[in-house]
């Protein structure tokens, strides 16, 4: 009985190497169906609708689930943001992605919904932003040279807190000082989409206005080292 049972078993096992036929999927076309262009704007407005941060082009091109329908995000994204112009929101382009926002100036209205003030800034942060913005990376030393006062630990601690820079590295010099640069958060707080966007150094205050408490007075430029065009490759 073992004997027959032994040899029903092996006769049906399949020889090592010998594909199965007909039980595996067929990979090559198990690839998403295209999206119709209307949808897939849809699709577009809701996940930018409803995110709280902006979302990068490469992950807005993972909803349309099909290279063939991803050629078409970055056009319905440009037709989402002409629809939006006569609207109290617009769609923009920041460093880290697409987000909705409200119109600047809207802002004075919605503010009556939230009648809290906005955290305001110092003219000593402010200049030292604008420092670093524009001549990153650079050393505490450096700024204290620029502006010829020591930087005080609470001012780089808030622009820290506030997530617009950081410590990218440190300067090969005794000491080994720390080297700090600006984040994608501050072009995003900014509405920008590149290093290369900011404005003069004189009208660096302006863009934050609402977080000053005074007006930020220009930096006397003869005291600036020689220009540095910002280095856009860290922030790819």
């Amino acid at each position: 009985m073992s004997e027959q049972v032994t040899e029903s078993t092996q006769n049906n096992l399949v020889p090592l190497g010998e594909a199965v036929t007909g039980t595996e999927p067929d990979l090559a076309h198990d690839t998403a169906p295209l999206i119709e262009p209307a949808l897939l704007k849809n699709i577009l407005e809701a996940a930018l609708m409803t995110s709280q941060e902006p979302i990068a082009l490469a992950e807005l091109k993972k909803l349309a689930g099909d290279a063939q329908n991803g050629k078409l995000v970055e056009e319905l994204l440009t037709q989402l943001a002409a629809e939006c112009s006569t609207r109290g929101i617009e769609l923009t382009q920041v460093a880290s992605g697409w987000r909705f926002r409200a119109r600047p100036e809207m802002q004075v209205y919605l503010n009556r919904l939230n009648p809290q003030k906005q955290p305001r800034y110092s003219r000593a942060v402010m200049e030292t932003l604008a420092i670093i913005a524009y001549r990153q990376p650079v050393t505490r030393g450096d700024i204290e040279d620029i502006r010829g006062v020591a930087v005080a630990s609470p001012i780089l601690k808030t622009l820290e807190a506030r997530n617009w820079i950081e410590v990218i590295g440190t300067r090969d010099a005794p000491g080994k000082p720390e080297l700090f640069a600006t984040t994608q958060q501050l072009l995003d707080d900014l509405n920008l989409r590149s290093l290369h966007e900011l404005p003069e150094l004189e009208e660096m205050g302006s863009l934050l206005e609402q977080g000053v408490t005074e007006p930020a007075p220009a930096l006397n430029e003869s005291s600036l080292p020689e220009q540095v065009a910002p280095d856009t490759a860290r922030m790819q």
